[in-house]
């Protein structure tokens, strides 16, 4: 990621350890940050993400809830209309949706509906997506359900770099923000975090590899696919471009129409169904500003248009190497 850097300092983490780092900071910067969700004290979450925060911070600031998403969102509302800055997590993506209500009907509008005079500045944290072999509902990416709500931000940062200053940023935002994490990431890999450095803007995307020949677009677990695919692609040399998009409401798209327009051939990547999801605004996006220099449609590579399938065929079912480097295949076939 593209940093300015005061510092040689550096610390190899995980986006879970970068995830509670970012936590941790923004709370010691603001007495008005709380934490809450199911098991987010004393366990310090079921992937961690908030471990030991509630013994530094107390419980009063880092809230073990009920096993109740509604009543956590509602209460969250309350909460950042009396100034405060709630962080609320979902313990898994299939558990939101029975928040689905509040979120869309009161976090996502009452600002609106207020001619302004409510701020709504609440982060919902979402583990989302597949991969780590989980039972039903454990394993979704709803994300196009609400980036298709207007009120809401929605970013997925898919490395510990941007887990630790995305959470930051988005914590200190005035508006709602859906924040999803890549379940599968969390303790796969580790970065060199920088604390002192400057990040980029929050609602940004990046390209984290150049290339000339097609244009590779993702966000969330998908980058690192992508990111091997154009590694193996290179062996067979072909030059791919990866472009992390980050923030999927509202879409950064600059970078985006900037490639697509050299490359002339693009493929979006991500697990949610393909029918409906991300890829169809942005394929439709880039049509419409890109069309007279593309030389191939837009190709989509997602999930089949089936609910998730138990864990033994989940890699069946999530987009992999082979299936990106096939519509790369038929995008240059063109």
């Amino acid at each position: 990621m593209t940093t300015t850097s005061t510092s040689a300092s550096t610390t190899k983490v995980t986006l879970a350890r970068a995830l509670n780092m970012g936590l941790r900071k923004a709370m010691e910067d603001d007495p008005k940050v709380l934490l809450m969700g199911e098991d987010v004290g004393k366990l310090g979450g079921v992937f961690r993400i908030t471990d030991g925060l509630q013994k530094d911070f107390g419980e009063d600031r880092v809230i073990d809830s009920p096993l109740a998403e509604s009543g956590i969102v509602g209460t969250a509302v309350g909460m950042a209309m009396r100034g405060y800055r709630p962080v609320v997590e979902i313990q898994f993506d299939g558990f939101v949706y029975p928040a689905y209500d509040q979120i869309v009907c009161q976090v996502a509008k009452l600002h609106y509906r207020s001619k302004g005079r409510v701020k709504m500045p609440m982060v919902i944290r979402i583990p989302f997506g597949g991969g780590i072999g989980a039972v039903e509902h454990h394993s979704e990416s709803p994300e196009a359900q609400f980036a298709h709500t207007p009120g809401l931000k929605v970013v997925a940062c898919s490395n510990p770099v941007d887990g630790y200053w995305m959470i930051q940023q988005a914590i200190a935002s005035d508006d709602p923000v859906i924040f999803l994490e890549p379940k599968r990431q969390y303790h796969a890999d580790k970065a060199e975090l920088d604390e002192s450095a400057t990040p980029p803007p929050l609602f940004t995307s990046r390209v984290v590899k150049r290339g000339s020949d097609a244009t590779l677009l993702a966000y969330g677990p998908t980058v690192k696919t992508c990111l091997k695919a154009a590694e193996a692609a290179a062996g067979e040399g072909r030059s791919l471009e990866v472009i992390d998009l980050r923030t999927l409401s509202p879409l950064d798209l600059d970078v985006v129409h900037e490639s697509a327009r050299r490359t002339g051939h693009v493929v979006v990547t991500h697990e949610a169904h393909v029918n409906l999801g991300l890829g169809s605004e942005l394929a439709a996006r880039i049509t419409e500003e890109c069309f007279y220099s593309l030389e191939a449609p837009v190709l989509r590579v997602g999930g089949f248009d089936t609910p998730y399938p138990a864990s033994r065929i989940e890699e069946d079912f999530l987009p992999d190497l082979d299936r990106v480097l096939d519509a790369v295949d038929r995008s240059l076939a063109f």
